[in-house]
This record gives C-alpha cells, sequence and structure tokens, in this order.
C-alpha cells in the first residue's frame, strides 16, 4: 500500500489503515506472532502505569471482560485469567493447573507445539500417552475414541487448534465431540488461532483454553491468559507445581483484589485493550479470521504461479501460517533468498519439517492484501536475483506429500 493511499472512511478507525510500507523503516513480521503491529497500540505503551492502582486495576477487569466476550460463553460459565510470560507459561500453567496429579493426559501432536506439551507434561510428572501424527497430517475423531476405550485411565485431551509449524488447522469441533461423547475433558492450545478463528464455547465443549497477547489480537509480547470454567478453576486449588504459575492463586487473587499477585507488564496490557478495540472495529473473530484468509489466499496462489507448493492441501491450511517446500533448483539457498526478502522489507519464517527443506509466511499482524501482493512480487524479483527460474520442490517433497494424501 502506497504510504498516501487514501482509504474508505468507514475503515479510518481500525487499525488496519495503520499499515505502512517497509520503506518507512520497519520490515513485516510475516510470523506467527510477535507480529506487525499497529501505530495505535504501540503508542498506547507511551504512558506508565501503577499496576495497584485503582484505573489499571479496572483495565485488567475490562480486558478479561472483553476476551470472554469472543467465547460465545452468554451463561457466565468461564472467566479468565491473564499470565505473566511467554504462551509457554500459560500453557504450562494450564496443564498443571486443570490435571490431577493422578489425571492422564492424551497429547494429539503434528508438530512441535504438540510435542511441547508433552515435554511439559514430563516435567510436571503428569502421565500421558500421544498420538502423534507426524509433522503435518491432523487428528481425527475416530482415533481419539478408540485411544480411550483402549485405555480408559485418559482423563483429558489436549490439542494444539492451529499448529503453526507446519500452519496446519486441526479439527477442534471434531475432536471436541468426540472427547465429549467419551466424558473426557478437553483442553485447547488456541495460541495461533483465537480471535481469527471461531472457538464458540457452545459448540466446542472445553474446560480450558490458551492463547498470547502476541498473536490474532495482534498485541505485543508479555502475557498469555487462560480461559476455563470457573468450576474447574476452584477444583484447581493446589495442584500447581509452581508459586508463580498457579492460575488458581492468581484467579483467586484477582477476584478478591481486581490485581495481578505479582508485576503486570502494564503497557503490554494497555496496548493489549488497543488492540481488542481495534479487533471489535474490525468486525471481531470473523472480519479479523477474513482478512487473515485473504491474505492467505493472496499468496499461496500468488507463489504458487511461481511455482512453490504448499505443503498441505487447501483444506488443511490455516489462515494463520502457510509452509513452502524450499525450491530444487540449485542456485537457491535459504538464507541468502531470507536476506533477499528482509531488504524489501519482509522478514519471512524458516521451516521446522524434516523430510523436506521448507520455509513459512505467516499471514497475521497488521498485513492486508495489498501488502501480501507485495510480498508475492518481492519473492519473484528474490528468486530473480538468485538466478532461480523455477521454484519447484524436490521429488522428494511430493512424494511425502502423496503419500500422506
Amino acid at each position: 500500500m502506497s504510504a498516501d493511499k487514501k482509504l474508505p472512511a468507514n475503515m479510518q478507525d481500525t487499525a488496519i489503515v495503520q499499515i505502512r510500507p517497509p520503506q518507512m523503516g520497519e520490515a513485516f513480521l510475516l510470523t506467527p506472532g510477535p507480529l506487525t503491529t499497529s501505530y495505535a497500540t504501540k503508542h498506547a505503551m507511551l504512558k506508565d502505569w501503577g499496576s495497584w492502582d485503582a484505573d489499571f486495576r479496572a483495565l485488567t477487569a475490562k480486558m478479561c471482560q472483553s476476551l470472554l466476550a469472543l467465547t460465545g460463553d452468554d451463561e457466565n460459565i468461564l472467566d479468565c485469567v491473564p499470565m505473566q510470560g511467554s504462551g509457554s507459561f500459560s500453557v504450562e500453567a494450564m496443564l498443571a493447573a486443570f490435571v490431577p496429579r493422578d489425571g492422564k493426559v492424551l497429547v494429539l501432536s503434528n508438530g512441535a507445539y504438540g510435542k511441547r506439551i508433552a515435554q511439559t507434561l514430563e516435567y510436571l510428572n503428569r502421565d500421558f500417552s500421544m498420538i502423534d501424527k507426524g509433522d503435518y497430517m491432523p487428528p481425527r475423531g475416530n482415533e481419539v475414541t478408540e485411544a480411550i476405550k483402549a485405555d480408559p485411565s485418559i482423563s483429558h485431551v489436549v490439542i494444539v487448534h492451529c499448529e503453526t509449524s507446519s500452519g496446519i488447522l486441526n479439527p477442534v469441533q471434531e475432536i471436541a465431540d468426540a472427547v465429549h461423547a467419551m466424558g473426557r475433558k478437553l483442553l485447547v492450545d488456541s495460541m495461533s488461532a483465537f480471535g481469527a478463528v471461531e472457538l464458540d464455547y457452545k459448540k466446542v465443549k472445553y474446560v480450558a483454553m490458551v492463547s498470547s497477547a502476541n498473536k490474532c489480537i495482534e498485541g505485543v509480547p508479555g502475557f498469555g491468559f487462560i480461559i476455563a470454567r470457573k468450576s474447574e478453576l476452584k477444583a484447581a486449588k493446589g495442584r500447581s507445581h509452581s508459586l508463580a504459575l498457579d492460575v488458581h492463586a492468581q484467579w483467586a487473587h484477582m477476584v478478591k483484589t481486581g490485581q495481578w499477585r505479582f508485576t503486570p507488564p502494564t503497557h503490554v496490557v494497555v496496548a493489549f485493550l488497543e488492540s481488542l478495540r481495534a479487533h471489535a472495529v474490525e468486525g471481531g473473530v470473523a472480519g479479523r479470521g477474513a482478512r487473515y484468509t485473504k491474505n492467505r489466499d493472496i499468496v499461496v496462489a500468488g507463489l504458487r504461479e511461481l511455482g512453490f507448493e504448499t505443503l498441505l492441501k487447501d483444506e488443511w491450511l490455516s489462515p494463520i501460517i502457510v509452509t513452502f517446500f524450499c525450491p530444487a533448483h540449485d542456485k537457491f539457498d535459504f538464507n541468502r533468498f531470507y536476506n533477499l526478502m528482509k531488504d524489501k522489507g519482509f522478514i519471512i519464517y524458516p521451516g521446522k519439517l524434516t523430510v523436506a527443506d521448507s520455509f513459512r509466511i505467516g499471514c497475521i499482524g497488521q498485513m492486508d492484501e495489498f501488502v501480501m501482493h507485495n510480498v508475492v512480487k518481492a519473492a519473484k524479483q528474490s528468486l530473480n536475483e538468485l538466478g532461480v527460474d523455477d521454484a519447484s520442490p524436490p521429488d522428494i517433497a511430493i512424494k511425502e506429500r502423496l503419500k500422506l494424501y
């Protein structure tokens, strides 16, 4: 988008009008978070706040209410507990709080973050089993049903909503239905999806879910949040292995005093409230998701025209981040490609696949269709500079994909 492009009047109160071209100094972050934020979000951090002050307590309450409004819970069943630290802090806090020490978790894994959940459970000394689908196949409801039938000691099932190591959007509704039918409890890591992909509590009966400030709400890093049933929060007393990550203690303290137990990231909270305001103006989950989906469709279509291939078939592509195979061309070098893209104002993301080299392009943050068209142009120019006239992937990548589908 050119710096002087006139935007429609009905968009001028939204955060997306503040998307700026790379030549103004910052590259766009084509990553799954931290991501490119609006000027309004940045500007909100210029004021200092007292963490115990009544004004800041009111902001914390408003933030939690705004997040709960995105869940679809109209019966006051859920509550929101913000937690200092990165998203992984909140995932660990959730697992420690809502899985009893004699419980057993079925981990549905198809990427790095499912594996991290299993690693966390090992640290927590919680029993677990795993359905490992490899790097990029979705877990299915019938597999969950069969696993629980084979092992009735399973008390909880945990799934990553969007596995950003591949970009797959997992079938959370299908999994939730299977878990509910078997009378077990569902935990959802919606770190990279909440706010842009529907997670309606009336449909997906989770006992708790987690997300983070610096994802689809488009805030900055500094805290995550756990949204859980109040009944489960009450039952979590005394379960946590940690003083700082005790969800029940944080919740109880906030209910009693309106304050965080330990120093909160005040500037991050205020920035997040500005991001929540912009999220509502854009049309909430549906509006945010629509923009991200358009971003994805443009970059996928454009890079496919250049010869790139996506790891996933269209039905599993998330609107969050997309994995592309690196070209087989002998002149393609990812590090050089990365730096050429960065010089043009776009920071892409390395891949995490083991079968073939890959890279990822995020679709979230302060980016719109104009930006994504420029991403495609930058990729074409970078390939030309490398002397790559064919971006087709190696045969092993295609063979592996054919095996999967």
